[in-house]
């Protein structure tokens, strides 16, 4: 062997340790990929409790001293107002929803024959021929796809109703315990760092209830409006429609233009100047949405720039889709708080010392 060659040795222990650490990895990855769901319904009760711990903090504040009665409180407070509307909106929602589903076929015969607002569909562009070939690909396999896509359908709205039950239970506990929860791990920091902490984790919940609480009022206004307009324009099922355009909202980037689509093909199929008239208002509405609600609302709740956000959302789009984009503002500003406080703390940290002082007032080198 020359004596430019090297023999690189590694100790048994080193080996196995390795060898441990690339498996527990291996084991904790496919733990979170196996209970994938039950983390992301995790998070949405983490998110919604923070998003409301600040009212269940403010009726603690009006002589309710017991957290859970005060959360109980916020509960009831919720139902009474979900109850409320759908008395209000729900006869009238139900009737126009029945009323599109049975106009529905109608619609499509239209189309299949080339006929009506939406025929150039099928004349230019021959959507019913592509789609009947998509599905006439499946061929024999069709009585069991239906059969397979109807236990699919059955097995996502148990999934549905199960999630939305688990969340509700998991926030109100989180509401019960969240706080006890965040100050012992507050505790176990050093004692000169915890005041910090608390200070950081009230701007945290403040930035993520202030974006809840927003994102619902623009979401509500959109829908509200888009309302109006449709009353206005005669076009039918506008309440259902603008119910639609107020969940969609919800969505960050697409949700709004996927919902301006949908409402506009309804208004065509109605008449070319109701079809009009609804753009025109998207058009104007998107804009005010984005350049005036939109940065009043989260100027002064997450205080992000708009090129901040948009990247946010790409980003959070593209790791986690609508959950992750509706997720990635707060996140953000999450990440921003604790880099700002991080610099500020920074800043303000003195100089290093290299004296120190004596019982007598005597200052020497802290090196002798």
């Amino acid at each position: 062997m020359s004596s430019d060659e090297r023999v690189v040795s590694f100790r048994p222990r080193t080996v196995v340790t390795v060898a441990a650490l690339l498996v527990g990895v291996a084991v904790v990855l496919w733990i979170v990929w196996v209970s994938r769901r039950v983390l992301i319904w995790t998070f949405v009760s983490a998110f919604l409790a923070v998003a409301l711990s600040p009212a269940v903090d403010a009726i603690q504040r009006r002589g309710v001293h017991r957290r859970g009665a005060a959360a109980g409180i916020v509960y009831l407070i919720m139902i009474l107002v979900i109850a409320g509307l759908g008395a209000l909106f729900i006869p009238t929602l139900v009737k126009q929803t029945n009323q599109l589903v049975d106009a529905a076929p109608g619609y499509v015969r239209d189309l299949t024959a080339g006929r009506g607002p939406l025929g150039f569909l099928e004349t230019k562009y021959h959507v019913v021929e592509r789609v009947q070939d998509a599905v006439k690909g499946n061929g024999s396999g069709r009585l069991a796809g239906g059969a397979t896509a109807a236990l699919d359908v059955t097995r996502s709205v148990i999934t549905f109703v199960a999630g939305v039950v688990t969340i509700l239970f998991m926030t109100f506990f989180m509401l019960l315990e969240g706080a006890a929860w965040r100050d012992r791990l507050i505790s176990l920091l050093p004692v000169r760092a915890q005041t910090r902490a608390h200070r950081m984790a009230g701007e945290i919940a403040h930035t993520i209830g202030g974006y809840v609480t927003g994102n619902l009022l623009i979401s509500m206004i959109a829908g509200f409006f888009t309302t109006i307009v449709l009353l206005a324009v005669h076009v039918p099922f506008a309440l259902a429609l603008g119910l639609l355009v107020a969940i969609l909202d919800l969505i960050p980037l697409a949700g709004a233009t996927l919902a301006a689509i949908i409402v506009s093909l309804v208004a065509l199929t109605h008449s070319v100047t109701a079809a009009i008239v609804v753009v025109a208002f998207f058009v104007v509405y998107q804009q005010l949405e984005n350049h005036l609600l939109q940065p009043i609302v989260y100027g002064r709740t997450v205080k992000l720039s708009p090129l901040a956000i948009l990247v946010a959302v790409l980003v959070g789009a593209e790791v986690a889709g609508v959950l992750g984009a509706l997720a990635a503002i707060p996140v953000a500003g999450t990440i921003q708080i604790v880099i700002s406080d991080w610099l500020q703390h920074r800043r303000r940290e003195p100089p290093a010392d290299d004296t120190v002082t004596t019982d007598s007032g005597l200052e020497i080198p802290s090196s002798v």
